[in-house]
């Protein structure tokens, strides 16, 4: 049975709600489509936005080939057939777009093989992500793609799309449903859809009894991503590998960005890890450079080899506690004068007004500014 959510889908620009800036009168996407420009572009935006409606949306006003694709399960031969037109007949006549949803789950290899049929002109490409592109995607391909930010829906906005659902819904309802859904109009339409095979009356109550159903509990901008990402930080800084190594297993399973998670890796290393085995930020860096370059589900053991690793290293917080010190000390007090001697002495009157003077390159003496001189950020744990 098909989704309420495709049920409702938009087919025009028209029926499209949201993202003014791209889709308004004499905006960019508009544009696009009244000049009949066909262009390869990337849609930026947190989840349930409408980036896959408006792909669609842009490819029916072209005619075009259109393939959807995810970047979670496809691969290579997925783009070659789709090149050779055997996944199916094309029976239009325009352009053979590829949407490829969750573009950043693309691997660099991956990339790098779509990049000629793109450079060519034999696929028009539509990516979507909710990542930074600049740091998702190979600068070749990136430079051959049009950004598109799309914005997180706002209130009135997702009351006209629940609207558009047809249920019966009192005030309460609607604007508790807006309120969970946080701007993401897929998950509102999905609960509400949910809601509506429960239960006989949909109230707040329905609602929130749906939710709460396990298969929606990991939703990547809830509280339950927050609370399983905490635990799985929380375990690797108690020295508990076999906790940690869950709280891993949970979130890849429920499919959370592997990237996210190497991230959080990274930062730990420096953060909770530190000067205690300077390495660990080597190896949670070569975590992410793994996950990047060789992709899921494989990545997952290099994922599990940094978690043991980094639960079992030895801890140390002083120079994340330091660091924001230090920080402390700079928004109470500005920015205060830096000593003469560690002046850069650039010009003749500079060096006349005492810029540089008496500097010792390995000396003992505090180069804190004068009314910071007895601080001590860095406390050595004797490491």
């Amino acid at each position: 049975m098909e989704p309420l959510a495709s049920k409702i889908r938009p087919k025009n620009l028209d029926e499209f709600v949201g993202q003014e800036h791209l889709v308004g009168k004499d905006k960019p996407l508009y544009l696009a489509i009244q000049k009949r420009h066909v262009f390869s572009f990337i849609l930026w935006g947190p989840p349930g936005v409408g980036k896959t409606t408006l792909a669609k949306i842009y490819a029916r006003a072209f005619e075009a080939n259109f393939y959807e694709l995810s970047a979670v399960s496809a691969g290579k031969d997925d783009i070659k057939e789709i090149v050779k037109g055997g996944i199916q007949r094309e029976l239009l006549s325009g352009p053979k777009i590829l949407f490829l949803d969750e573009i950043h789950r693309f691997n660099k290899a991956q990339q790098d093989f779509l990049l000629p049929y793109v450079e060519s002109g034999k696929l028009v490409l539509i990516g979507a992500t909710t990542e930074n592109p600049s740091f998702e995607i190979i600068p070749a391909l990136l430079s051959r793609c049009r950004v598109f930010v799309l914005d997180e829906l706002n209130d009135a906005e997702m009351k006209k799309i629940i609207k558009r659902a047809g249920i019966k819904l009192d005030a309460k309802s609607v604007d508790w449903l807006v309120k969970m859904a946080n701007g993401d109009a897929r998950q509102a339409i999905t609960v509400l859809e949910n809601a509506l095979n429960l239960y006989k009356i949909i109230d707040v109550e329905a609602l929130k009894n749906t939710v709460q159903n396990k298969f929606l509990r990991f939703d990547k901008k809830g509280e339950e991503h927050f609370n399983v990402i905490s635990a799985f930080i929380k375990s690797m800084r108690a020295s508990q590998p076999d906790a940690a190594l869950y709280y891993l297993s949970r979130m890849l399973h429920c499919g959370e960005d592997p990237k996210f998670i190497a991230r959080r890796m990274v930062v730990f290393a420096s953060e909770d890890i530190g000067m205690a085995q300077p390495t660990a930020l080597v190896v949670a860096n070569e975590v992410f450079r793994a996950v990047e370059t060789i992709g899921m589900p494989e990545a997952a053991i290099n994922l599990a080899h940094g978690t043991v690793y980094l639960s079992t290293a030895k801890k140390d917080r002083s120079s994340y506690d330091a660091y924001f010190e230090a920080l402390a000390d700079v928004k109470e007090h500005g920015n205060l004068p830096v000593p003469l001697e560690l002046r850069n002495a650039a010009t003749k009157l500079m060096k006349e007004l005492g810029y540089n003077k008496g500097y010792e390159q390995y000396s003992k003496k505090s180069f804190l500014p004068d009314k910071l001189k007895r601080k001590k950020y860095f406390k050595s744990s004797g490491i």
